[in-house]
């Protein structure tokens, strides 16, 4: 299934590189290049923001936003790929930790902890059972998705990795299904009506995406791709989570009911996640020490954060 998936994705560029717009596009300089990528999505969020804000909800447009500046951290974090073929695997490792650690008190504070306050409020006494149960099928939905486009590891050795390009195009579109969950978790938060634990959260994922667009571009300029497109395409890797957001955001808007539910599915999601791919990658290759303290650091510094922002 995971190469029927592929082989959509590259009859899709194909069929994109055959529209006429896309020759006019092709002739233009690379400044209006930019230009004119730059000002259509600046455009076309701005309108759809600005619908959501004023026809839906405005708590839908703030979800929808904090899930596209969150997903967007994964083109930050490729600019490196920019200036260098390579990061220091000890570097990553560290980053990653951190990452870890931020991503777990998020889920902790910003999701289990409200989704059992929120259960406790609509059915007394049973929020804890509520959000176990949705925390289980949330890492159930991940563990079936990743059965049906196995990945490879962002920083397995090198030279395997550019050995295939099957093989990083499978990796690249598997942190995309990953992101989805993580920008739904956003969105979700967000339809709670608690903007402190919604931005929290937001910022959590924002930095969790840096040495995942890391992990996205480096490899394909070790390919061959060129630096922009490298960059590219580990921006557009996190651009699925502003779909997660606005389907998160609006389902628990307009079910409320749905809410407990959906930040447990969620924090299992990204539960099954960190421990799934995160935490083993860092604790792979003898840099096990470093790694766990900075998941205890980006634990402490999530935790306060959250901390200040409620």
């Amino acid at each position: 299934m995971h190469v029927n998936a592929l082989d959509t994705l590259e009859l899709m560029a194909k069929k994109v590189l055959a529209w006429p717009f896309y020759h006019k596009f092709e002739n233009q300089s690379p400044l209006m290049q930019r230009l004119i990528v730059v000002a259509s999505l600046a455009m076309y969020t701005t309108v759809i923001l600005g619908f959501l804000y004023y026809f839906v909800n405005p708590i839908v447009a703030y979800g929808s936003l904090a899930s596209i500046l969150a997903g967007l951290a994964t083109g930050l974090g490729s600019l490196p790929a920019l200036f260098f073929n390579e990061v220091k695997q000890r570097t990553l490792y560290i980053m990653l930790g951190g990452a870890a650690g931020v991503m777990l008190a998020a889920t902790a504070f910003s999701l289990v902890v409200p989704g059992i306050q929120y259960g406790n409020a609509i059915w007394p006494g049973k929020g804890i059972y509520i959000v176990a149960l949705g925390m289980l099928i949330g890492a159930v939905f991940l563990e079936v998705a990743d059965r049906m486009l196995p990945h490879h590891g962002p920083f397995e050795d090198r030279s395997e990795l550019i050995g295939s390009l099957r093989k990083i195009w499978l990796f690249i579109i598997a942190i995309t299904v990953h992101n989805f969950p993580e920008g739904m978790a956003v969105g979700v938060s967000f339809g709670s009506g608690d903007w402190h634990n919604g931005a929290s959260l937001a910022i959590a994922i924002a930095l969790q995406n840096i040495p995942e667009g890391l992990a996205v571009a480096l490899p394909l300029v070790g390919l061959g791709y060129s630096r922009k497109q490298a960059v590219l395409i580990g921006t557009l890797s996190g651009l699925v989570e502003p779909i997660g957001g606005f389907l998160g955001v609006a389902a628990v808007t307009v079910f409320s009911s749905l809410l407990p539910f959906g930040m447990a599915f969620a924090a299992g999601a990204m539960l099954f996640v960190i421990s799934d791919d995160i935490i083993p990658e860092t604790q792979s290759k003898g840099k096990e020490r470093m790694a766990t303290f900075a998941v205890m650091v980006g634990f402490v510094i999530m935790m306060i954060l959250d901390n200040m922002l409620s």
